[in-house]
């Protein structure tokens, strides 16, 4: 059973079985439990295994994106403004992060703009200001 108990001060109260599992309060929201979306557990960042080339797609915002083989394509006109990718080098070996036609990726150690190399078990993060720039920022990014 599920019920809910509105307290004077403007809190609400959700009840599962007689346990609460949600309540608001003038400093936030408290949720017993999981918190999901879409995309899963909000304390999880999803992965996305890729085992050759691949190029980012919208629903890859908020993941985390590892290849073993190939690299990634940052194509123009699929993130959006505040989306952030993580990519993950799960290989041997050094992969590319090829910046596709009509985006700019601005390396965040130096400003630089162009394809990027991540060495082998590197990982980085993309963070899109827009549809067509990006900063990048990870470990083993060159």
């Amino acid at each position: 059973d599920v019920c809910a108990k509105f307290i004077k001060n403007g809190s609400v109260e959700l009840y599962e079985d007689n346990v609460k599992k949600f309540e608001t309060t003038t400093a936030g929201v408290t949720v017993t439990g999981t918190v999901t979306d879409s995309k899963g557990n909000l304390r999880s960042i999803p992965r996305n295994n890729q085992t050759s080339a691949y190029t980012l797609v919208a629903s890859d915002a908020g993941k985390l994106v590892d290849s073993q083989s190939g690299g990634w394509t940052i194509p123009n006109s699929v993130m959006s403004q505040a989306d952030a990718v993580t990519l993950l080098n799960n290989s041997a070996g050094d992969l590319t992060i090829t910046q596709g036609s009509g985006v700019t990726i601005y390396n965040s150690a130096d400003g630089s703009t162009g394809n990027r190399t991540l060495a082998t078990r590197g990982m980085a993060t993309l963070y899109f200001m827009n549809a067509s720039v990006a900063y990048i920022s990870g470990a083993g990014l060159s």
